[in-house]
């Protein structure tokens, strides 16, 4: 364990880069280690999730190799390539490395067993296991004493696989993916029908890699994704956007302390996944995009933000797979608004690395925010702007193994009177290993300007 307590510094100032963004960074090492051929990659986000990745498809035969920070190349073995790893697959704390290396396994024909730490393997592995068995794999528990639906698991793949409909029963990118690259190795056409919009970056970069993929709208408004199996995928050049999720507990910090006045630099603004920018910005939030541009096929940004009087809003359940992810930042906000900000439809966080809807409204509730949990959301009566009370001498805060918890708390604590003590902040790592140095910098800054 790695307690430490986040106090009041001061206002916030200064340019950063927070580190690049997670999802695009999982797909570029997996679709780099699909093509043949050498894949580059500047601005990867070496957290520990993403390295397990990076371990995965070493494990599976492709070469993958850090050139220098956030550089990496990846030589590729092909679609329908990968070998079969000599060990279980450690996954770590990473639902995403698991869910949609699963989709790549399962249409190959090898076995792999995946294993993950106490938290992960707490997660529900059902909403993937359900399609992927519908294409021919199959799933089985490694102990016998544990689930068939969750980790460790042993994934046996299909070859051939059949490729399906699948209609998704409840908004994941994750399943989405999974299913899509499984259907890169399946012949035929694999569609994937999805009612809600979730993060495209699958989509986006399958293409660019040159998958026959195309996606439609249907009579009903769900966007329908089909892809042509047994694929051939060309190495590309890839600069990875700053990742939004990430970015989101600088822009909360900065707008609720006083006198701050930060830009963060290079923010992917995908439309699927800025939904923060737009809530924090209904919210009364100023921040200002500079420089905008594309990159990659993604839009970037450079994200000035400034302090600002928030006031509550109800929040649209429709934008939540937009920000599934922020929301734990966006209660520490809206803890510290003025009137009352009302989130529903957030079902999704209580399958999280913890409930993050129970853990939250625990954390904000001891550090002294009016909170009511509901079945699917939070209910936040702000401050109006004054500090937080914090958490006095020994009362820690219990982060749950959560990476997003201990970094959403952390900026509670530097918007409270006496700080938050949380139990650990080991893991941040996971997501966001220069979380804390980024956070004391800014602070820094600000006292020495």
């Amino acid at each position: 364990m790695r307690p430490r307590r986040f106090v009041p510094a001061g206002p916030l100032k200064g340019r950063i880069r927070v580190p690049g963004d997670k999802s695009i960074s999982h797909r570029s090492i997996m679709l780099g280690a699909l093509a043949v051929g050498e894949t580059r990659v500047t601005g990867l986000l070496e957290g520990e999730d993403v390295l397990a990745t990076a371990a995965a498809m070493r494990a599976m035969g492709a070469h993958v190799e850090r050139t220098g920070e956030g550089a990496w190349t990846i030589n590729g073995v092909g679609v329908g390539a990968l070998l079969q790893p000599e060990a279980p697959l450690e996954m770590g704390n990473s639902g995403t490395s698991t869910r949609l290396l699963m989709g790549l396994v399962s249409s190959h024909p090898i076995t792999a067993s995946f294993t993950g730490d106490a938290s992960l393997s707490k997660r529900p592995m059902g909403r993937v296991i359900t399609p992927l068995s519908q294409m021919g794999a199959s799933f089985e528990a490694s102990d016998r004493a544990n689930s068939s639906q969750t980790l460790p698991l042993i994934v046996r793949g299909a070859s051939p696989a059949v490729p399906i409909t699948y209609r998704l029963p409840v908004a994941s990118a994750q399943v989405k993916s999974a299913i899509l690259l499984a259907g890169l190795n399946t012949p035929g056409t694999t569609t994937v029908i999805e009612p809600v919009p979730t993060r495209d970056h699958s989509e986006r970069m399958l293409r660019g890699f040159g998958a026959d993929l195309t996606v439609e709208t249907d009579a009903e408004g769900a966007r329908v994704i089909t892809i042509r199996g047994e694929a051939e995928l060309r190495p590309q050049v890839i600069d990875v956007p700053g990742d939004p999720s990430s970015a989101a507990f600088f822009l909360v910090a900065a707008l609720v302390t006083p006198g701050s006045d930060v830009v963060i630099e290079n923010v992917g603004l995908n439309p699927t996944r800025a939904g923060i920018v737009e809530v924090l910005t209904a919210m009364g939030g100023r921040i200002e995009k500079l420089n905008e541009r594309e990159v990659g096929g993604e839009p970037v940004a450079d994200l000035h933000v400034r302090h600002s009087a928030l006031k509550g809003i109800e929040v649209d359940p429709q934008v939540a797979p937009s920000m599934i992810d922020e929301f734990p930042a966006l209660f520490v906000a809206a803890a510290l608004a003025e009137g009352v900000t009302v989130t529903s439809g957030l079902d999704e966080l209580r399958v999280k690395e913890s409930d993050r809807l129970a853990v939250m409204a625990q954390a904000l509730i001891a550090a002294g925010a009016r909170i009511e949990e509901r079945e699917d959301g939070l209910v936040i009566t702000g401050t109006g702007g004054e500090p937080l009370r914090g958490t006095a001498g020994e009362d820690t805060i219990e982060t749950h193994l959560d990476h997003r918890i201990a970094m959403s708390m952390a900026i509670a604590g530097i918007a409270s009177r006496e700080g938050v003590l949380i139990d650990d902040t080991r893991p941040i790592a996971t997501s966001f290993p220069v979380f804390e140095t980024m956070l004391d910098t800014l602070a820094q800054d600000s006292a020495q300007g």
